[in-house]
């Protein structure tokens, strides 16, 4: 599933990231790589989606959630 389709509040963990090179590498600049994990704070369907991964937040647009493939983190 891609990030967009993310639910609030849960888990995932990066499995691709695909988009063109300049972005992808300033995603991987802010820590935002593959596998590792990303939490949904908001995802509202409407404008950016906020999300939280290595202890910052960041509001991303639907374009690049939409690239970003992800697998949800089972809590136990």
């Amino acid at each position: 599933m891609t990030l967009k389709q993310g639910k609030n509040l849960l888990t995932y963990r990066v499995e691709s990231i695909s988009m063109e090179l300049q972005l992808e590498r300033r995603l991987e600049a802010l820590g935002l790589t593959e596998g590792s994990l990303i939490t949904v704070l908001n995802n509202d369907k409407k404008g950016s989606l906020t999300a939280k991964f290595r202890g910052t937040r960041f509001a991303l647009g639907r374009r690049i959630a939409d690239n970003i493939t992800v697998t949800e983190v089972r809590q136990s």
